[in-house]
């Protein structure tokens, strides 16, 4: 196989276990299995950096450890995000989240679409299947959500055998294209990254950032796609939300998040963001 075209990479905040699943993952199914592969981690405490140490030549890893001072000087996933891209140094980013298992050739058929539309800016997805972890959630276009029994819902649990076997299923009998982004995990080329700015610190640790940061892609005329040939399971938030840990709540990191961003998007933007059938951002109210 050729030079890879694409760098992996991956922010992440104490979720060892499931980081252990992403990066074994990616290097077993991914069709460009040698690509580079970039990881942030930040303010880990949970052996995280220790295991990217003691792992980096098994899974030909590049990472960085920050140990960032608390409250406003923290990075967060876009920050890490930009930290990873900026030390990307393939024609493509491939963004994906640290409570992700890949399946087959998920990255190739992402790569496909950039062969389809190849005079436009796009910001390509994975359709994603997740276990029911937030009450009252339901399946919507590019997510399906199932039952926590269907294929497990920890790391500990999880039939990764069976959810390939779906998966073969699932992407023989589907061939649509949603026009949909969805955040921290998507495929673009780097200039196009660097064009548009990646992701606003304003917005750090969480919450907010993939939305304003899509708001600037439509602005500067991105095509969002997401295949449903290209597919991953998605834990369900375990690096924000972190459910489990918190007797089925929110983080307070998280939560708070999300309340003092929405006081910064109006701030930003002047007021708050509208969206179309699919649920993506298209505008501002």
């Amino acid at each position: 196989m050729s030079k890879s075209p694409l760098t992996f990479c991956i922010s992440t905040y104490n979720n060892l276990e499931y980081l252990k699943i992403a990066v074994g993952s990616v290097r077993t199914n991914s069709y460009y299995k040698t690509a580079p592969f970039i990881i942030h981690a930040e303010n880990c405490d949970d052996g995280t950096d220790e295991w990217l140490e003691s792992n980096a030549d098994k899974y030909n890893l590049t990472y960085f450890i920050d140990k960032t001072i608390l409250g406003d000087g923290v990075k967060g996933i876009g920050g890490g995000m930009n930290v990873c891209a900026e030390n990307v140094e393939t024609e493509y980013i491939m963004f994906l989240h640290s409570d992700f298992y890949v399946t087959k050739d998920w990255d190739k058929r992402l790569m496909d679409v950039f062969d389809k539309y190849p005079n436009e800016k796009l910001w390509v997805n994975s359709h994603r299947v997740e276990p029911q972890m937030f009450p009252n959630s339901q399946s919507r276009p590019g997510t399906i959500v199932v039952p926590k029994d269907a294929f497990g819902a920890y790391y500990n649990d999880f039939n990764s055998d069976a959810f390939d076997e779906f998966t073969k299923q699932f992407t023989t009998m589907n061939d649509v294209e949603i026009p949909k982004g969805e955040g921290v995990s998507g495929l673009i080329k780097k200039e196009h990254w660097d064009e548009v700015g990646g992701n606003d610190p304003l917005f750090s640790p969480a919450s907010w950032d993939d939305m304003d940061l899509f708001l600037r892609m439509l602005q500067s005329g991105f095509r969002f796609v997401l295949p449903s040939k290209s597919l991953v399971w998605h834990f369900g938030a375990r690096g924000s939300h972190r459910l489990e840990e918190n007797n089925g709540k929110t983080s307070e990191r998280q939560r708070l998040a999300e309340q003092r961003n929405k006081h910064k998007w109006l701030s930003k933007w002047g007021s708050m963001p509208t969206f179309d059938q699919y649920g993506m951002i298209n505008g501002l109210q």
